[in-house]
């Protein structure tokens, strides 16, 4: 099975690079600030988003001559690390902010930043991340960088109130949920690609192509994030089952409903209305889609946008940048965490 680390090996040396980049970008004034930074930056998880676009930016460098410097060692500069650190901040400060918003005691197997210092502090915490991050984007005078991003945080925001809406209303249908995933995860990968690309100097139709990449890959993600929220045995360091707890429909939900009929869609409903206080209508619900199969509906869909995702890359030479990028499709697909 492939593995994070197998994606990384061509970018190893520029994710060093980009780690000290961040560190050298990223303190605070007093003590207690500080330390909450230090804390939430040291968990930043497997690093797909700058690891994308150091992938994207490196796939663009390779299919240029190298000008009279062959064998040497090929790098991205200063102005990638800066566009993967924009994404990458952007994302810790949403999830910041979204543990807050889920009362989330845990965060990848240890204590949330809101459990470890109250929501008040977490909700400073991941507004300094945002303001500092546009503040370094600001200084240095990237400006085609820093319009991507900030219409992918006002996307972001659309996105988690859009959720908030339908999980109050219990109504969300198939197109809810895909404009829902599109705008608060899809849209980020899609920028981390597209960044990565724009960094190098791509044209406007790589760019977008990277785009396009990073949006494909983006939902895959969050359907099997979503899949794997139904699997008891889970490994993402959250409990099964917690999106219906949350009133969350997501799409191995969805296939059950839309393929049931109303007496199962009433039924449905009725058990999701209780699911936030009733363990049991939560394991009827789990077990309604286990039976009717909407795991394996979803992992279909999912599955499709995989195959979007690799053939973007169809057009691109055969390079290790090229494999990792399809190395990340199919971990994307298998992973379990």
């Amino acid at each position: 099975m492939i593995s994070i680390d197998d994606i990384r090996k061509p970018i190893l040396a520029d994710l060093e690079a980009f780690d000290e980049f961040v560190t050298q970008n990223f303190s605070a004034e007093g003590d207690l600030m500080q330390e909450m930074l230090s804390y939430a930056l040291s968990s930043r998880g497997k690093g797909v988003r700058p690891i994308l676009a150091l992938l994207s930016a490196m796939l663009h460098i390779a299919k240029e001559p190298a000008e009279g410097n062959e064998g040497k060692e090929r790098r991205c500069t200063k102005r990638t690390y800066l566009a993967a650190m924009l994404v990458e901040m952007i994302h810790t400060a949403s999830l910041i902010h979204d543990d807050v918003l889920d009362s989330a005691d845990e965060r990848r197997g240890r204590a949330s930043v809101n459990a470890k210092w109250q929501s008040d502090m977490a909700i400073i915490l991941g507004d300094y991340i945002l303001a500092r991050t546009m503040a370094i984007g600001m200084a240095s005078a990237q400006y085609d960088l820093i319009s991507y991003i900030g219409t992918a945080m006002a996307t972001l925001c659309e996105g988690e109130v859009l959720q908030s809406q339908h999980a109050k209303n219990l109504d969300t249908k198939r197109d809810d949920y895909f404009t829902i995933i599109y705008q608060k995860t899809a849209s980020l990968l899609g920028v981390s690609a597209a960044l990565g690309a724009l960094s190098v100097g791509a044209n406007r139709e790589e760019v977008d192509r990277m785009r396009k990449f990073g949006e494909a890959i983006g939902i895959a993600f969050q359907i099997q994030d979503d899949i794997l929220d139904y699997k008891r045995d889970n490994n993402t360091g959250k409990p099964s089952n917690n999106d219906l707890r949350e009133h969350k429909i997501t799409l191995p939900l969805i296939e059950v409903m839309e393929r049931g009929d109303d007496t199962l869609r009433a039924e449905i409903i009725s058990l999701l209305k209780r699911c936030d206080k009733d363990e049991e209508a939560v394991n009827k619900l789990h077990n309604i889609v286990e039976e009717r199969g909407g795991k394996e509906y979803a992992a279909e869909t999912m599955q499709a946008y995989i195959q979007r995702a690799m053939h973007l890359l169809s057009k691109f030479p055969d390079t290790p940048y090229r494999k990792s990028l399809l190395m990340l499709c199919t971990f994307i697909a298998e992973r379990d965490r």
